[in-house]
Formats: structure tokens, sequence, C-alpha cells
């Protein structure tokens, strides 16, 4: 059984897991009694596993091709073409917009963005809430399997910074040390999923049920925990402020972002190294220093005048330091849930609009191989290296000084990538932001839409302009630049450029 399955494409066992995972929102209006999305779940689900199983037999007389290419057109397809399957029983189960706004819902979720139609929660009932929920979260286990299985070995995805061989380090598993990257990918696909799977549903389960002891109720809890596993930022009730888990809430959801911010909390079950200290890891480090000095500098610039009196007792300071420290950590995983103390914060920094230092947060991003976006902090890691030993050569041009193990792990030909990749996101922005003034959206809303698609932060349209901005109030042109948008901060730019290029194809 185990084999044949290993035998289906990438994209046709994705398919079999979605008619899985559309039983549960079936399940749940059922429960609610909301038969309209009852049915639609449950036919859907029926439909999508009889097609699965037609397509399953058809190709399982086929071995899955292993070459490069293949693997990145699956996944490719994963996430243009599995929305559009995932938005069918969402478009049947709500009679507000029509099926590509489904759609858009659907890449959003998928590709852990979180940009959404619907401004107002109640617009669409909670079975549908939680499949969009569940799409976020599947889409969230799919960015650590990839990223081993698929990334790693292909040297994508931010592993193309380490040293050869450090950044997939997958261990084997194989008679006589065979290297794991030799092995089927198909395979090696089923493997880490099977050992991700405990570590990804039991960090929910326990973010869910931490939730649910400080006061939530169930059904939002188990969005909220989804959410943040995966960096989605979906929530059912518009925010954490609309929660009832308070600041203790918060705090629990803050410890959780460790899964974000660096692949250590979770790969050591797949690397060849044995585990290392978390806070040793210099995505980690780089984490903690943003989510530090960012408040830092917004209680310094109150206490240094920018406000008049009136504030300075330590219950505000502490209100206001708390919304600045998780908002900070929330964008930095490209997350977007904002602390209820934020407008706290925004008080006491004084400044005009805050909330645009969350775009340069967000750009930064999270850790490599996790479920969060932007140019990610290795690669910042790699820059910040490569400008100190060039530093250094200015000051002491004869300096002669070992490479050390920092320089060993991060050695000169990953800084060199990293800003090529860095110049690259650049470049998308750009591109990203004339398509969509060409849709008649003026600059500010645009740069702003730009970033939040392509660092996977669908939140930030609503806390980084002067304005939020509504993603319904958008027209279907910009909606679908930032569909594709959203896909190229998932798939990111140098695999796509990997497809592009003849030389890969003709390999």
């Amino acid at each position: 059984m185990s084999r044949g399955l290993e035998r289906l494409p990438l994209f046709v066992q994705l398919m079999a897991l979605s008619a899985a995972l559309m039983l549960v929102p079936g399940l749940h209006a059922l429960a609610t009694e909301h038969h309209l999305q009852a049915r639609a779940f449950g036919y859907s689900a029926v439909l999508l596993a009889i097609v699965t199983a037609l397509i399953g037999l058809a190709t399982s007389a086929r071995l899955p091709s292993e070459s490069a290419r293949s693997q990145l057109l699956a996944l490719f397809a994963a996430y243009t073409v599995l929305p559009a399957i995932l938005a069918v029983p969402f478009y049947e189960g709500q009679a507000v917009r029509g099926y590509f706004e489904a759609y858009f819902e659907m890449i959003s979720a998928l590709t852990t963005t979180g940009a959404t139609l619907y401004d107002a929660p109640g617009l669409i009932d909670d079975s549908l809430h939680l499949w969009r929920g569940l799409v976020g979260w599947l889409g969230g286990f799919m960015s650590w399997v990839v990223a081993f299985a698929i990334l790693a070995p292909l040297n994508l995805g931010g592993f193309e910074v380490v040293a050869r061989g450090q950044g997939a380090g997958l261990r084997t598993g194989a008679p006589g040390g065979r290297p794991a990257e030799t092995r089927g990918v198909a395979s090696r696909v089923r493997r880490l999923a099977v050992r991700f799977a405990p570590v990804y549903g039991g960090a929910t389960l326990a973010l869910w049920g931490g939730q649910v002891a400080l006061g939530e109720t169930p059904f939002v809890a188990a969005v909220h925990a989804m959410s943040v596993l995966s960096t989605s930022g979906i929530s059912p009730v518009g925010g954490l402020d609309a929660g009832l888990a308070g600041r203790a809430g918060e705090a629990l959801l803050l410890v959780f972002y460790v899964f974000a911010l660096t692949r250590l909390s979770f790969c050591w079950m797949v690397t060849a190294d044995r585990p290392r200290d978390v806070l040793a890891d210099p995505e980690m480090r780089v984490g903690l220093a943003v989510a530090l000095l960012v408040p830092a500098v917004l209680m310094l610039r109150h206490w240094f005048g920018a406000l008049d009196g009136g504030q300075e007792d330590l219950a505000a300071a502490g209100r206001a330091f708390w919304g600045a420290l998780f908002t900070t950590v929330s964008f930095l995983t490209t997350t977007g849930f904002v602390s209820a103390d934020w407008g706290a914060t925004r008080g006491w920094s004084g400044l005009e609009t805050p909330g645009t230092l969350l775009v340069g947060i967000a750009l930064v991003g999270g850790g490599v191989a996790t479920t969060a976006g932007g140019v990610k902090l290795l690669r910042v890691f790699a820059l910040y290296r490569h400008g100190r030993r060039e530093l250094d050569r200015l000051v002491h041009p004869s300096l002669v000084a070992g490479a050390g193990a920092g320089a060993r792990r991060v050695p000169r030909e990953g800084a060199t990538i990293a800003w090529i990749f860095f110049m690259l996101f650049a470049v998308s922005v750009a591109a990203t932001m004339l398509a969509l003034a060409a849709t008649g959206i003026d600059f500010a809303r645009a740069t702003v839409l730009a970033v939040a698609a392509l660092s996977t932060t669908g939140p930030l349209a609503q806390f980084a302009g002067d304005a939020p901005i509504s993603y319904a109030a958008l027209p279907q042109p910009a909606l679908a630049v930032l569909s594709a948008a959203m896909v190229l901060g998932r798939l990111e730019t140098l695999a796509l450029i990997a497809l592009l290029n003849p030389e890969f194809w003709r390999r």
C-alpha cells in the first residue's frame, strides 16, 4: 500500500489529502446544522476522491519523474492548480462572492498569506472560516516538507546560502549511508511528512489546549492555533483583540512563534547533525535582535520627548512595550497578528504611521525552511557577515584572520547569492507595484499590497498604511496580480528562475 502511494505524483497525493481534509469542515457544518455548507464539503470531498482515484489508477503504472524540473513543476502546480480545487466547496458554501474570489481566498490560505476578502467575520459561516484555517495549516505543513524534500537537495529556498551539504543534511536512513538526495523524491516526501506530522500536529494541539485553558472558545482557539503554526494569520473573529484569551493568550502564541524563526526548532529529526542550542542559531539571534530593537526604539522615542507628559506611568509603558514586542515578532514571522495593546504602542511612540515599521519587519521575514516568508533571517545574517568582513578589510587592509565558525557556516559565495536574492526580491516588489498601478491603485497602497503579497503577510494591508486597505474593494485584475505575487513569494524568485532557465530544461 505504501509503495503504491509513493508511485503517485506529488500533486495526486495532495489531491487525496485535500479530499480528506474537506470532511472536517463538512462534519463541523453538519454538527452546527449548516446543511448548505455540509453538502458543499461532503459532495466536493466525494467527487475529489473519485477523481483522485481515477487519476491514481491511470498513473499507477508510471514511475514519477525524479528530475529537478518535474519537482519544481509539481510544486508550482500545487500552489496554482490545487487552490482551484480547494475553492469549489468554499464557493458553493457561500453566496457572497464569485468563484474567482474563492480562488483568491484559497491561494492566500495555501501560501500562508492570510489576505482575505471577508473583512467582517460574520460574512461567512464558521465552517468556511475553519476551511480557510485548515488550508492555511496544510500550506504550512507543505512548507516544512517541501523545504527539506525538494528545495534543500536543489540548494534553493535559502539553503543556497550555506555551504553545500550543510543546508540539506538529511538523515539518510538507507543501508550503507547512501545520501538521501539520491533517493526518490516521492519516497523522501512521504518519509519527511511522516516524521514532521507528529511535531506539527502535536504543537497545534498543544497551542489549542493552552488557549482553551486560558479562556478562549475551542473553535477560535483551533483556528488561531493553526494560523500561528502555519503563519497564515487567519482569524475567524477578525484578530486577537476580539478573542477571549487576553495577554496571557498572546504570550502563549509568542512562545510558538519560535517554529517560524528557526528550523532548529523541528528539523533535528531529519538532519544528520545533533540538535544544537536554538539560541546559538544565527537566525534566532537575528530574530531576537529585531524583536528587541524595534520596541526599544519606540520606547526611547517617547522618553526623548516625542510626546508631552501624561503617559509616563509604568502601566502604560508596559502595555506599549508588550504591544510592540508581540506585534514585531508576529510580523517578523509573517503571521500578521496584532496585539490588543498595539493601539497603546501607536499612541506611545508618537509616530504618525508606526505601521511603516511593520513593512520593513515583514520584508526581513522568518527562518529558512519554516512557514515564514520574506527575505529570510539567514540571508540577512549572511549579508551582515559579509558587510562586517568588508568593513574590517577597509579599516585593516593587511588583516589576516581565520574564517571562524560563522564564516564556515555562511561562506563568501553564500553572501553573494543572498545579495542576488535580495535584489531579485526588490525587483519583484517593483514589478508588482507597476502591475498594481496599471489596475488603478495609487503608489502608497500598491507598495503595501506588493510587500504584503511577496512576503506572504496578508494582514499587513490592514496596519501598514494611514488607513486599512480592504482587499474586497480591489478590482479583479489587482486580485489576479496579488495571486501571482503570493505564489512568487512562497516559491521564491530563484526557484521560478530555475524553471525558466533553458539549460535547466535541457538537463
